[in-house]
């Protein structure tokens, strides 16, 4: 009975059964459920040439034809990310209140800290002249060895265990001129060969004396100055933008080191305080600066700054309870150049503190962009999913950071364990010694703040991340997606 009706309109047989119509107030409906007949008549062509169109959108999670109305949870299709029973899409509306409370909070917990780095900046930067060398100073010039030859390391010895370079010297008190210089030939000395660039150090004697002068190193500005470039064209290639700005970082934090840290240690404060200060102030500007002001770089901040405050308080106390004094070669030779005492106890806590902020770094950052890419791919994944997975994420990531920062610290105290396998000393007494355990203590404090760093970094960025307005963290995303499906 109802067949004759349906016959002569075939646009309505499929699209109408399939892509829900917008309520139409004004419009007859009969008993049976069916359009009246002068309705249908006056919409069979418009919704027949718009089906193909909004009949993907409602099953795949497109966006509604522009005539349809939102807000019915029946006019949406299964796949849509919009499971929040409001009346906008993505690109519409204010933030919700949540999204606003967590940044009021991040903001509450990160400015306290900002203005403490400001506070201790201000009262540890060096005033007055720094302490310099109690040994004289020495110049410094280029030169080129033009001609090299066995010599007596002594006069007429006759034992030809020395070598003689002459060197076209490019400074000093006769630049241009020739010079011989002695050089001794033992396994611990550089080998030299015509062509090489040199320095040269003078004393302050007699300029003509060739004992006014010695061979202190290679000229090794060239190669660095390539390398460096290299390296920033292949960090600008792959970043770009971003590469940029986290060249830009990278020179802030140089510039910390050498403007702050460095004479505050000089002058005499705390190395301790002094390390924590301009590692703090390292990370704000270079997570900031790099990533931007945003709740996902807040989030990296944070979980940055509490595996920082851990490792400081690990560092000194397993430095106090395995009596490590910080008294290496290096820091020997520090204290007899200034001719004071240094700390250098709170040198090597400065040291672990510095040391893995860089690491730490990488660690926070990676965890919350994981954690911020797990939402934008499912928005409905709640704060314990995201964690969950972001904690899958951290395993992996934490076992080859470990791995990595060991291996460094190994390798660069590689000579010395060389050393004290030679010397035949048992594996307890080579770990136990000074300058090995300090290593030790170094690594494993280190290590310790990454693997912790994982989980409070994780689940603050869970926190947060799940908090987030659906339409900043997954709207490109869904965009993205929809434009795929058409």
């Amino acid at each position: 009975m109802r067949a004759p009706v349906r016959v002569p309109a075939p646009p309505e047989s499929d699209a109408e059964r399939t892509t829900p119509l917008p309520p139409v107030p004004d419009r007859p409906v009969t008993s049976s459920g069916e359009p009246a007949p002068p309705v249908a008549r006056s919409t069979v062509p418009t919704r027949g040439t718009t089906a193909p169109e909004t009949q993907p959108d409602a099953g795949q999670g497109r966006e509604e034809h522009p005539g349809q109305e939102r807000g019915h949870g029946q006019e949406r299709g299964h796949g849509q990310e919009r499971g929040h029973g409001q009346g906008h899409g993505h690109g519409h509306g204010p933030a919700a209140p949540a999204g606003r409370r967590v940044r009021l909070l991040l903001a509450g917990l990160l400015v306290p800290c900002a203005l403490a780095t400001l506070v201790g900046l201000v009262l540890l930067w060096p005033s007055g002249p720094l302490p310099g060398s109690t040994q004289p100073r020495q110049e410094v010039f280029d030169a080129e060895v033009v001609a090299a030859q066995a010599a007596d390391c002594s006069p007429g010895s006759g034992d030809g265990g020395c070598a003689g370079l002459t060197l076209r010297m490019d400074g000093g008190p006769l630049p241009g001129r020739d010079l011989v210089q002695i050089v001794p030939v033992e396994p611990s000395t550089p080998r030299f060969a015509v062509g090489d660039r040199v320095r040269v150090a003078y004393s302050g004697g007699a300029a003509a004396d060739p004992g006014s002068y010695q061979v202190v190193d290679f000229q090794r500005s060239a190669p660095l100055v390539a390398l460096a470039v290299a390296f920033a064209l292949a960090v600008l290639l792959l970043g770009r933008w971003r590469g940029l700005a986290a060249l830009v970082a990278l020179g802030m934090s140089l510039v910390v080191l050498v403007l702050f840290v460095l004479p505050a240690i000089l002058g005499g404060a705390s190395p301790v305080w002094v390390a924590v200060v301009g590692a703090c102030l390292i990370m704000f500007v270079v997570l900031y600066l790099t990533h931007g002001l945003s709740a996902r770089t807040s989030t990296a901040v944070l979980g940055t700054l509490a595996s920082l405050a851990l490792i400081a308080v690990l560092s000194a106390a397993f430095s106090a309870l395995a009596r490590l004094t910080g008294l290496d070669d290096t820091t020997a030779s520090l204290i007899a150049t200034l001719g004071t005492p240094v700390d250098a106890r709170g040198l090597l806590l400065a040291g672990i503190v510095i040391g893995a902020l860089g690491v730490l770094d990488d660690v926070t950052v990676t965890q919350t962009s994981a954690v911020w890419e797990l939402r934008a791919a499912n928005p409905g994944l709640g704060a314990r999913a995201l964690f969950t997975a972001g904690m899958r994420i951290g395993r992996d990531h934490v076992s080859s950071a470990v791995n990595t920062l060991v291996l460094a610290y190994a390798g660069a105290s590689l000579p010395l364990m060389l050393l004290f396998t030679v010397a035949g000393r048992g594996p307890g007494e080579v770990l136990t010694a000074q300058d090995v355990a300090t290593e030790i203590v170094r690594t494993l404090v280190g290590s310790i703040g990454l693997v912790a760093s994982v989980p409070v970094t994780t689940g603050l960025a869970a926190l947060v991340a799940s908090r987030e307005e659906p339409r900043r963290v997954s709207g490109r995303v869904s965009g993205r997606r929809a434009a795929r499906a058409r």
